[in-house]
């Protein structure tokens, strides 16, 4: 799927916690946050998608998930946090080149043609990499070389980025072909920004082949580049992008500018972005994977980035000025997107509730980040019981109704969104605040649900109330509306 990654090292952040997060922009599927406890963890997976059938460890951990609610193309658990304080997201959709693919094909399901043949199954997708991940990984590194072994023995039918995160490390992994794949430890103090397009612009092939320390690749990934005269680059430096990656006029306007985008916030006196001296521009070539951020990132610069829409160029969805460049480039905040979540984990607080997961549903750009403890055995039912039904009784469609009535009416909404945002991160941070101090004192396992019962009380208390004024404000505004009173 066409998602945005942003992955912080803990050195970048502002209280050196580790976050990974991105955007899984689908087609408007319905979704929810649950958490699969061991004895509902399957035995054998089997892939709806590629038919492709895998056994599974005996010892799985329990784990967040947010499943699709209808699972007729399968579960698509996209993102989640297990008991050991792993975060995981899976996958971005990213691009590659013929002579890679050509070289070691995807692993496609093929139906069989002729009667007495058998299919023959594909390799694993998005659909399935977290649930047969995610459960069986103590560290960010294991989860790499879980994902390795999957990959090397079954194939993978579609280009993915994958990330990991631990306490201490953040891991991105990407998928090369059918078999092949590389993975980087992030640097700490950097944050990567990842918009669909194979992402790494450096990677150590010295370490990956001897102490492994922070790149680790395909055990024959050399042999694989010379052998297929995949390596473009010049003056003997390795830069894997030119190797695996894409580049087309498409990624002008689809993928570099979101890179561009977050570029220029993070590092805004530390490159140019703008203006004839621009040292980068939304459709540079060489747009940095990675950025030291000019200042300390936090979890609400994350969600920021997340809901992009250009605003503040010239390129913004929403400006009221006709720039002649608005809507030109694809937005990071878009309407089909299913579920976004920032998987934090953070190394100053009490073990039971080091993994924070702060979810939005729908369009980031008018949604709201809500945090919840990841080491409950049950979430609260305004996230976990959602059906395809509209309803205000979950944070799913309530997140989609807010959406919809400001998108239509942006002038006179945005700002009561803003406030409704606002109010949920506040909310949120004082009740985790709140119940981190409890939890540290008494590591009671209780305290954990209550908190984030409580949190989503105060998530439906203003989703209620922001949902009023905005059914209100929309009502003002209609087409019907007459200005001769009836009185």
């Amino acid at each position: 799927m066409p998602c945005t990654t942003v992955l912080v090292g803990r050195n970048a952040s502002n209280d050196h916690s580790t976050m990974i997060a991105r955007t899984d922009d689908g087609f408007y599927d319905v979704k929810k946050l649950v958490v699969v406890t061991p004895d509902k963890q399957p035995k054998k997976y089997k892939s709806v998608i590629s038919h492709v059938e895998i056994p599974l460890p005996e010892d799985p951990l329990r784990y967040t998930s947010c499943p699709s609610v209808d699972l007729k193309n399968g579960i698509w658990a996209a993102t989640g946090i297990n008991a050991a304080n792993v975060g995981m997201t899976a996958t971005e959709t990213i691009t590659s080149n013929p002579r890679g693919l050509a070289a070691d094909p995807l692993v496609r399901y093929e139906k069989a043609k002729k009667r007495g043949e058998k299919d023959k199954p594909g390799g694993i997708g998005e659909e399935d990499i977290v649930v047969l991940v995610l459960p069986y990984i103590k560290s960010a590194r294991e989860g790499v070389l879980r994902l390795a072994e999957l990959l090397e023995t079954y194939g993978t039918y579609e280009m993915n980025g994958i990330a990991f995160n631990d306490e201490n490390e953040v891991w991105w992994m990407e998928t090369i072909g059918g078999h092949h794949w590389m993975a980087k430890r992030v640097p700490d103090d950097v944050v990567v920004m990842n918009p669909n397009q194979f992402g790494m612009d450096s990677f150590d092939l010295e370490d990956a082949f001897g102490k492994k320390k922070a790149h680790l690749c395909s055990k024959d990934l050399r042999e694989f580049i010379d052998r297929n005269f995949l390596d473009l680059n010049q003056d003997g430096v390795f830069n894997p992008r030119w190797v695996f990656g894409s580049h087309s006029d498409s990624d002008h306007v689809y993928n570099t500018p979101r890179a561009w985008f977050m570029g220029r916030y993070l590092c805004p006196k530390s490159h140019t972005w703008d203006g004839p001296d621009a040292e980068f521009t939304p459709e540079s070539d060489y747009l940095p994977w990675a950025l030291k951020p000019d200042k300390k990132v936090a979890v609400e610069d994350v969600a920021y980035l997340l809901s992009g829409n250009y605003q503040g160029t010239p390129y913004s969805l929403y400006s009221s000025q006709d720039t002649g460049k608005r809507g030109i480039y694809r937005s990071i905040g878009i309407a089909r997107t299913d579920v976004t979540s920032i998987c934090q984990i953070r190394p100053y607080a009490p073990e039971e509730v080091k993994g924070v997961e702060w979810v939005c549903f729908g369009s980031t750009t008018f949604g709201a980040f809500l945090p919840v403890y990841a080491n409950v055995q049950k979430m609260p039912d305004y996230l976990a019981k959602v059906t395809l039904d509209t309803s205000t009784e979950n944070y799913y469609w309530n997140c989609r109704l807010i959406s919809v009535l400001a998108d239509a009416h942006y002038g006179s909404c945005i700002q009561n969104v803003e406030r409704h945002q606002q109010a949920i991160a506040v909310g949120g941070r004082k009740l985790i605040r709140e119940y981190d101090e409890k939890i540290a004192a008494s590591h009671e396992e209780a305290l954990i649900a209550e908190a984030n019962e409580k949190l989503c009380a105060m998530a439906k208390e203003q989703c209620t109330k922001t949902l009023n004024t905005l059914v209100l404000n929309a009502s003002k505004e209609m087409k019907n509306n007459y200005n001769r009173s009836d009185n």
